[in-house]
């Protein structure tokens, strides 16, 4: 999932304004309250991404009223290697949209447009080999994440569906982060919610009224995709006219500028699939009911905690803009501000699970050890999220004031020293409830470390400064 600033500047190709009030509002993160700042950028951000994931609870929801585990179990699993997927097109979506907006900044429109060009035709290629190479070899993917008996069937199922699909998600991000690029968060924002609004509206009907059960969900979920897709092609084609022609010679000349950015950006983004994926094979042991309880809760956290996901997204900016105009007390007073917001909506969003358990339960219509997980993470698992929270403020902000390899660096941290060890022996000594309090353990180590770090290197930044003055 993408972590996106869906805040509404206008849109290059509308701006009558000239150049001098565009340079004072893309400086207008220099001055005023930091936290107004944050907390706009944060709500407008979270609008399409938390309808997104509310989709996809909704879709997983209906599947569980099925009445059988070993289905949300195996939805569970595909959905897991469908993340390694989308780890990598995020990963390629954000060169795409670094090149741009660096063009569309400098004034170079019609190298912008052929970046466009060349990186959608890149991510086509990509995700389709991808496709290819995985779709003969689904079975062995699910096998891999612990999967057998029938939630090995319905995963292999639901991807023989799905995995032709997979250009079209990559295609629509990509569109997505192209609009972003020229500003137009509004449209960015729009690919997002009428995929979601097609994937709400098929799921009932094809699971329940054509009685096509997960087959249905997976049908849905094509659909929506190729809506993604559409829809940013209408912004990017039709309203920005930003793609050119595609000429095999800049596909190819523009391949290694685009490599640059979007390899450290998928390697980043690989750490979360790579960790949840170990974590799922070593609560498989357990059986399908507790893989049914973390198939739910993957899709619950991003719905409770998709603000984080926004706020992470708020921070580049705020930090970038006040990096170039070396104001250094501001940068701090950012960072604070967004651990504090990122610490209090975590305890307030841990409360609300906590009294909302039960209700959680009850809607998925779990019983035994599903339900006792569900219960167990909602009360204890959910902690993690106010250490994760800082972790994604601190990764956005080392890679705004240039260390990128500090985020990078984090994030397989937490995915492995902070996550094998300590779900290891936690599952030995209390089982898949022992797992999960380990897996807080750990983001709480990387959590703190992170936050100091980024407070470490603004100081650094400002030393470096003549005159700079924290």
């Amino acid at each position: 999932m993408v972590a996106a600033n869906l805040c509404e500047p206008m849109s290059q190709s509308h701006d009558q304004r000239g150049p001098a009030a565009t340079a004072a509002r893309r400086a207008g993160f220099t001055e005023g309250s930091i936290m107004r700042h944050v907390a706009v950028m944060t709500a407008t951000g979270s609008v399409g991404l938390v309808a997104v994931f509310m989709v996809d609870l909704l879709s997983l929801l209906y599947i569980s009223w099925l009445g059988d585990p070993n289905l949300t179990a195996g939805v569970g699993y595909a959905t897991q290697i469908m993340f390694f997927m989308i780890s990598i097109g995020i990963g390629l979506t954000i060169a795409v949209s670094a090149l741009m907006a660096r063009d569309i900044g400098a004034g170079n429109r019609e190298r912008a447009r052929r970046y466009c060009a060349s990186g959608l035709t890149h991510i086509f290629l990509i995700s389709v080999v991808i496709s290819l190479v995985a779709l003969p070899f689904r079975r062995e993917l699910v096998v891999m994440l612990g999967a057998s008996g029938q939630a090995l069937e319905v995963a292999s199922g639901f991807l023989l569906i799905t995995l032709p699909a997979n250009a079209f998600l990559a295609l629509g991000m990509a569109l997505s982060g192209a609009l972003r690029a020229v500003g137009d968060a509004r449209r960015s924002m729009y690919v997002t919610l009428w995929g979601g609004a097609i994937t709400a509206a098929l799921d009932p009907l094809l699971i329940f009224g054509l009685g096509m059960g997960v087959d249905g969900a997976a049908v849905a979920t094509v659909v929506s995709r190729a809506v993604f897709t559409a829809v940013g092609l209408w912004g990017v084609i039709h309203v920005h006219n930003l793609v050119a022609m595609p000429k095999w010679a800049h596909v190819l000349k523009d391949l290694r500028p685009m490599a640059a950015v979007a390899l450290p950006a998928i390697a980043t983004n690989l750490a979360a699939p790579v960790a949840t994926s170990w974590v799922m094979r070593v609560f498989s042991q357990y059986g399908e009911p507790v893989i049914a309880a973390f198939a739910i809760i993957d899709r619950l956290v991003p719905v409770a905690f998709g603000i984080l996901f926004a706020l992470s997204g708020a921070v580049g900016p705020i930090v970038a803009q006040n990096l170039g105009a070396r104001q250094h007390t501001r940068i701090t007073r950012t960072l604070t501000d967004c651990f504090t917001l990122a610490i209090s909506y975590s305890l307030f969003m841990w409360a609300l699970l906590w009294l909302l358990s039960p209700l959680i339960v009850d809607m998925f219509a779990a019983t035994g050890q599903t339900a006792a997980l569900i219960i167990f993470f909602c009360k204890v698992g959910a902690l993690q999220w106010l250490f994760l929270g800082c972790l994604f403020v601190a990764n956005a902000a080392f890679n705004n004031m240039g260390f990128p390899l500090l985020s990078t660096a984090f994030n397989w941290g937490r995915a492995t020293i902070g996550t094998i060890p300590f779900v290891a022996l936690g599952a030995q000594w209390g089982g898949p409830e022992g797992g999960l309090l380990g897996m807080v353990i750990g983001a709480a180590l990387f959590g703190i470390g992170a936050m100091l770090a980024a407070y470490a290197i603004v100081r650094r930044l400002a030393k470096a400064d003549d005159g700079a003055v924290i």
